[in-house]
């Protein structure tokens, strides 16, 4: 028969179960953090659970030291993911940082090639023969625009146009005129002409002036100038019989500002 024996005093009770969540938890959240430390614009995140799970690493060692948990390697991992993801996390932000700064530079000197330069001596209101007027200011024929990036755009005076027979663009009673625009390129890269608009307006009432194509006007500029090359296109525009002036207005692209020419007819 079966009897029961008391514990007698000094004696203790087996250990409950291993406390080993901390030193679990370290490992997870070092790995997780880790994959987010090395992530451009997520590596702030990774600093966090790597910070984490360094902490919860170290209190898991401490534990496994006393005997309350049995992962000691387990904690010892985690520890060793959480620091060196907050190491990586620091390189990471400090490579985006770098990068994002280069980028704001990049899009600032681009702003900058936009706008035409001013190469007015003095501030006057006038401009110097083949030179751009200030900011805000129209041109006259055969003045030129220069971009901060070389580009160089020129305007002629106009022309009485006699459009073709099918011509597009031109309507009866109305007075057709010719600009021939020229494009320098003086900077050190090619320049595409692709994206080169030119329109008008004509008379007090600044009516558009709707652009001519036939077989001599209208085909605009095509394929690239090379860096000291230029080319020139003729442009034609439909005008009010009664117009005396006609503005026209050319873009080289749209990374850049139209300037305008305000020309005499």
């Amino acid at each position: 028969m079966s009897q029961y024996t008391q514990p007698q005093p000094g004696q203790f009770a087996a250990p409950g179960s291993p406390r080993n969540g901390l030193g679990t938890a370290a490992l997870v959240l070092g790995i997780i953090g880790l994959v987010f430390a090395i992530v451009p614009f997520l590596f702030w995140i990774g600093t966090i659970l790597c910070l984490i799970a360094l902490i919860l690493g170290i209190v898991g060692r401490g534990r496994a030291k006393r005997g309350e948990a049995t992962n000691k390697g387990v904690a010892l991992a985690g520890t060793v993911l959480g620091l060196i993801g907050i190491i990586v996390s620091v390189i990471i932000g400090i490579v985006t940082v770098m990068a994002v700064d280069d980028a704001v530079d990049e899009i600032n000197k681009a702003v900058e090639n936009t706008a035409p330069k001013d190469t007015t001596a003095g501030g006057t209101d006038g401009a110097a023969d083949g030179e751009a007027p200030a900011e805000g200011k129209s041109l006259a024929a055969d003045e030129t625009s220069v971009y901060d990036d070389d580009v160089q755009v020129t305007v002629s005076a106009p022309k009485p146009y006699t459009p073709g027979e099918f011509a597009i663009g031109h309507t009866k009673g109305n007075k057709a005129y010719q600009v021939t625009i020229t494009i320098e390129n003086a900077g050190k890269e090619k320049f595409d002409t692709s994206l080169v608009t030119a329109d008008a307006r004509a008379g007090k009432d600044g009516v558009t002036a709707e652009q001519i194509f036939d077989d001599k006007a209208g085909t605009g500029f095509e394929g690239t100038i090379l860096p000291g090359k230029k080319a020139t296109v003729t442009f034609a525009f439909d005008a009010p019989a009664d117009a005396k002036n006609l503005t026209v207005e050319v873009s080289p692209g749209f990374d850049y500002d139209a300037s305008q020419w305000e020309l005499t007819l």
